[in-house]
Formats: C-alpha cells, structure tokens, sequence
C-alpha cells in the first residue's frame, strides 16, 4: 500500500533574504550540484508535482513551500505551481499548500495570490521587539520585527490566518511571557515553538537554549495559555499532548514513534531524508532520474525513519513519557542521549494533570471559560 507523506520543497534551495543568527540551512548550498543556487526549474517542479501525486495515496496531497525563503522564486512560480496541480491532481483529490516564509517580502499582490489558491501560511515571528531582533536580522544586520509585524497584520487583512512559528532561544528563554503576549497581540489563533540547538566544536552556540530553559519556558507559556486563552489560540506542542492523552497519535515527526516522511526537495532536483539531515549521506537520489515514490519507501529511508525508535536508549524506553516526546528528534541525540529530555521531562510532568483535568472538563460539556475559572492558580 501507498503511505502518506509531505514533501518539504526548497524552490530556491538555501538562499535567503534575511540573516538570522542561528538559521541551520544557510550553507546546504554546498551540497548542490550547481555551483550558485538557483531557482528549481519548471522541469524539475512538474516532476516533483507529479510524482508526488502519482506516489500519495490521496486523496489529499500536501506540498510544503519552503526555503532559504521561498517568496524568493516568485510569484509567476507559485501560479505555475498551481497550474501543474491542477493538471495532475485525479478527480475528486485536493491538494494542501502551505507556505513557509520570513514575511520579509509579503506584499498585497502575494497575500491576494496567497488567498486565492488557498494557501496556508506559516510566517517566522519570534515574539517581543528586542527578542526577535536579537536574532532576526535583515541583510545589513538591522532587525525585522517591525517589517513581519506589517506582514502578519496585511495577512489578516486578506482573510488569511498565518501560522506562528517562533523560536526558542537563549534570548527568549529569559523571558518567556513577552514572547507569548507578542504572540496573542498579532491576532493569530496557532503558534508553534521551535527549539535552538546548534551543537559546535566547543558545546553549543550562544542562541541556544539549555534543557532546562527549555522546560521553565514552556512551562510558563503552558500556565498563561491554559488558565487565559483556551479556545483562544492553540499551542502545537500542547495541542499534540491534548492529542495522545485522548488515545491518539502524535502528528509531529519529533514526536512520532518513527519519522521519515517528510521528504526535502532541493531546487537542482535532488532529494533528502529530513530537512535536518540534507547532506552527501542522507541524499536519497535526484529528479527527475530517479522515481519520487521509490525514493520514499527505499530501504535506507524507512531504516532512517526506523532508527527514531530503534536506537533508543533503555532510559528512554522506561519513561513514562516516551508517549509524548517519541524520543525527540533524531538531529539533538547526542551520545545517543536526547537533549531536550530534562526540559521536555519538567513540562510533561506539570501540564499532564492540567490537561487531562481541562479534557475531562471538556469531555462534560463545560466551555473554555467555564474550564478557565475552575483551574486552581
């Protein structure tokens, strides 16, 4: 049997219009086969559309834009997008879009397209003024806070409810709540936290967090978020934990008892396992030579996807959290060890009782503000 996947696309590969300090993509252009990264051709991206296609079990298809930054190949790129989706997709199938972008670039006649064709948005925000351009910097070093603020805000305009997606880093990590109320003072009603860590010959980079950091954060988002915005905003990772306490299974890759399928597409064709594993070792093969489908389910990539529980150390296998975290992800297991463990350990044990009281709560029919007010302090 087909089985699902997202394929993660770098139509400009590495290339970026902003400078953030601790971006891990940045020098992937190494591995390409051009010598100066361009934009994926249209022969490569109609191969890419259609073996995509061809190879899902449908009948949704989802298409992952991003980069480098990818508003960088332009707007007549995205329509031809559009058009070749159109020409491939079976009758009855629909196809997710979701655009992963800085915001540096968003104008009206992008958030018009973007609204159009129904793409989802995911925009890069990393919270309080002097917390987001700690970090997040345009091509002269100056900040972009203001610049993705106007972005978000001409997003809405259109109808278009982006997606938050924020950093944790050692410049958040010392103030957990601004970064949050930053957030929720955009308007958007779904943010995703996503953790720094960049290992280097002398420990790990100054914009990295510690595991604890990492914990004492979350925590306190945790407690904002469920005593004053349930049914307000979602948190992904407390929405994904709400998911496995009510029997399912976790949707994030990181937390999913195995992982690859989320495939890179690079813009000279070639394919990776992970978008944190693009390298020499993890290509795959390339486009349009080799076949997107056999690709997917070769026997290195499910062994890579396999490896997420197959290496996972004794500790790890007798957590009583195992459920939720699945381990982490495969890129911060050093020594075979999980970086994040401590923290990740911290919010679990303090979120699970509230949570499982909120569902409970939920589960007899009492509304978010009713729950809200019948939390302890």
């Amino acid at each position: 049997m087909k089985q699902q996947f997202v394929v993660m696309a770098k139509p400009v590969g590495s290339r970026c219009n902003m400078r953030c300090d601790y971006c891990y993509y940045l020098d992937k252009g190494q591995f390409s086969e051009h010598e100066r990264q361009t934009r994926m051709s249209y022969e490569i991206l109609e191969n890419l559309i259609r073996g995509t296609i061809e190879a899902s079990p449908g009948p949704v298809v989802s298409f992952v834009w991003h980069g480098g930054e990818p508003t960088l190949a332009g707007l007549d790129f995205y329509k031809k997008v559009v058009e070749l989706e159109r020409k491939y997709l079976p009758s009855g199938w629909s196809v997710w879009n979701n655009l992963q972008t800085n915001g540096y670039a968003l104008n009206d006649l992008w958030c018009r397209f973007l609204k159009d064709n129904r793409f989802d948005v995911g925009i890069s925000f990393d919270g309080a003024e002097s917390i987001h351009d700690a970090n997040r910097h345009d091509l002269k070093g100056a900040g972009t806070y203001a610049r993705v603020v106007r972005s978000i805000q001409r997003l809405r305009s259109f109808g278009i409810e982006p997606d938050i997606l924020c950093t944790v880093n050692s410049a958040s990590c010392r103030d957990p709540l601004a970064v949050y109320r930053a957030i929720k003072k955009t308007g958007c009603g779904w943010c995703q936290f996503i953790p720094i860590i960049v290992r280097t010959e002398d420990g790990f980079s100054a914009e990295s967090i510690t595991p604890e950091g990492y914990g004492q954060f979350l925590i306190a988002v945790f407690d904002e978020w469920v005593h004053n915005d349930l049914g307000r905003i979602d948190v992904q990772l407390f929405a994904e934990m709400a998911r496995i306490l009510a029997g399912g299974q976790a949707s994030l890759c990181w937390m999913s008892e195995t992982c690859g399928r989320a495939l890179i597409a690079e813009e000279d064709g070639a394919i990776y396992s992970c978008d944190h594993f693009v390298d020499d070792e993890h290509r795959l093969g390339r486009l349009p030579a080799d076949s997107l489908e056999e690709m997917a389910s070769s026997d290195f990539q499910t062994a890579f996807g396999n490896s997420k529980k197959d290496t996972l150390t004794p500790e790890c296998r007798n957590c009583r959290f195992l459920r939720f975290c699945g381990g982490g992800c495969l890129k911060d297991r050093f020594d075979g060890h999980y970086y994040l463990c401590e923290g990740l350990r911290m919010l679990f044990a303090h979120a699970e009782p509230i949570l499982s009281k909120v569902m409970e709560m939920s589960r007899a029919g009492k509304t978010p503000s009713m729950i809200m007010k019948n939390l302890p302090d």
